[in-house]
């Protein structure tokens, strides 16, 4: 689709998406990777954000019944959550990785309704975890979680799995494989590259 076109040329336009087989990113969670998306970079640009923003409200007003409230999650998750929210006239919630250890104690930020329809926007999906805690966290407090709404996503099977297993449903507004098509067809990306790109996405234990 155009809107995936367009936002990978972004991304890589920025420099939140990039790619490099021979030096691995290392994740957090110890994942050595040859690709990595920093999502964040773009709160620094006004048309990228704009797009991104105009393309999640696109989606967002197909949902039928009606969202009450769009959630961030924390952190990369929660300035396109308030673009979104601000631009749908929307109450906005945001919630953290974990309660807060002193005050109220909260983990969701803002005010939840039981009943309350929702989605979720998170910056990337990579194991999905951060995404399905949030998501959680507001099912506990009643929410109906309609759906999780993502930027990017590395088409991980493990992230797949787990949406699976605990009952969530996502998309996103592009991802791994449209990134590898647009990058092969504009001569960005050889063979060799690509092949060590695939092989990662299937097995990213093993590389």
């Amino acid at each position: 689709m155009a809107e995936h076109t367009a936002i990978i040329m972004d991304l890589l336009d920025i420099g939140a998406v990039q790619i490099r087989p021979e030096d691995p990113f290392t994740w957090t969670s110890g994942i050595k990777s040859p690709i990595y998306c920093d999502n964040r970079l773009t709160m620094s640009y006004p048309e990228v954000r704009k797009k991104i923003k105009n393309l999640f409200v696109e989606r967002i007003r197909e949902v039928k019944p009606a969202v009450d409230v769009i959630a961030g999650c924390a952190t990369a998750g929660i300035p396109h959550a308030a673009f979104i929210a601000e631009a749908m006239d929307l109450p906005m919630v945001y919630v953290r990785s974990s309660a807060k250890k002193h005050g109220k104690g909260n983990q969701i930020e803002g005010m939840i309704h039981p009943g309350d329809r929702v989605i979720v926007i998170e910056d990337l999906i990579s194991t999905g975890q951060s995404s399905i805690q949030a998501a959680e966290a507001l099912r506990e407090a009643g929410a109906d979680v309609i759906e999780v709404m993502a930027i990017f996503s590395y088409g991980l099977p493990k992230a797949e799995e787990a949406f699976q297993q605990a009952g969530f449903r996502y998309q996103t507004l592009t991802g791994f494989q449209e990134l590898i098509r647009y990058m092969k067809a504009n001569g960005q990306l050889d063979e060799k590259a690509e092949a060590k790109l695939e092989k990662w996405q299937k097995e990213p234990a093993a590389y």
